[in-house]
């Protein structure tokens, strides 16, 4: 019977750099670039960047992905800068994210629309899910490449760096991003910020999916992956006093972190051990466990954690048994 084979990445900014250097490790270890050996990718935030530029078309190889694993690494060491940047002017109006939002949008669609270009979720080379939520509407929103290219549906075909923006849109960094849809239901725009907010991790929303595209498969492979666990203690006689000041900026993070455990405490029950894989690192060793610290000191330490965690994993044998299940079933 054929094993559905599913990859999961998680929101958390600058620390995608952590699965973006662990699926080079991947790439390299099995010479097949990733859309190829998973029949569903699903990506939220910095995760969703991810999985759609490892589905974007190559131009001159027909079928080929336009990236490799190792591309992704480049988006944060050459273009994180770019990303989290403002100008002085910016950072006092915005209060530094505290009265609206801390980056300005141009840094991170400039970059998006260098790596995308005109492509189309449509043209996804694998099945892709990628999270985001919508404000007025007050609920959840998938963008799908499968509903993407039924031509059945209006409206769900969209530039891949428009997907990119929107489930990238943390709430205090980015302002929300306005999907321009035509006439629908009364609107003719989402209103679309980071799917962090609800599925930061978005393997159960892979899961189920999974469970819709191929009811009568069984057998589902996953590897889940982290951006890194926040283990940094905030203590009570820190914490009670708080107010709505002191909250803002913990809050995001402490809420991304609750619900990336919760869906790997869920998964961990539903799949066995040897049809789930979580790769997670403790980021309680790091100097920063912000998502937005792109220092070149930060980002050093990021690739050395990363690093750390592929060695432990080749150590224990776990992520040669994965690549050997990627390539064989």
């Amino acid at each position: 019977m054929r094993t559905i084979k599913v990859l999961s990445i998680d929101g958390g900014g600058i620390r995608g750099i952590i699965p973006a250097m662990i699926l080079a490790k991947v790439e390299e270890m099995t010479a097949k670039p990733i859309c190829e050996m998973f029949d569903l990718i699903a990506g939220t935030s910095t995760g969703g960047i991810l999985s759609l530029m490892l589905t974007v078309p190559s131009k001159e190889n027909n079928g080929k992905p336009a990236y490799t694993a190792n591309d992704l690494i480049k988006l944060y060491t050459e273009n994180g800068k770019k990303i989290f940047s403002s100008s002085i002017f910016h950072k006092i109006i915005s209060m530094d994210g505290i009265s609206e939002e801390k980056y300005p949008a141009t840094g991170i669609e400039s970059v998006l629309k260098e790596y995308f270009g005109d492509v189309k979720l449509s043209e996804a080379l694998t099945d892709i899910i990628v999270p985001s939520y919508e404000l007025s509407l007050r609920a959840p929103y998938f963008f799908k490449s499968v509903h993407a290219k039924d031509v059945s549906k209006v409206n769900k075909d969209f530039y891949m760096w428009q997907v990119a923006r929107a489930t990238s849109a943390a709430p205090t960094y980015f302002e929300p991003y306005k999907l321009e849809i035509g006439q629908k239901d009364g609107a003719d725009y989402y209103t679309l910020i980071d799917g962090g907010v609800f599925a930061n991790n978005p393997g159960m929303c892979a899961y189920a999916e999974t469970r819709v595209l191929y009811k009568d498969t069984p057998d589902i492979l996953m590897l889940s992956l982290g951006t890194g666990e926040l283990n940094r203690c905030i203590p009570y006689d820190e914490a009670k006093d708080w107010g709505l000041m002191k909250w803002a900026k913990p809050i995001l993070s402490t809420v991304f972190s609750g619900v990336s455990e919760t869906v790997d405490f869920q998964l961990s029950q539903i799949l066995t051990d040897d049809r789930y894989y979580r790769m997670q690192a403790s980021l309680a060793q790091l100097g920063s466990d912000a998502m937005d610290d792109a220092s070149e000191e930060n980002i050093h330490e990021l690739k050395l954690l990363s690093i750390n965690l592929i060695e432990e994993w080749l150590k224990n044998g776990k992520l040669e048994k994965l690549c050997k299940q990627l390539t064989e079933y």
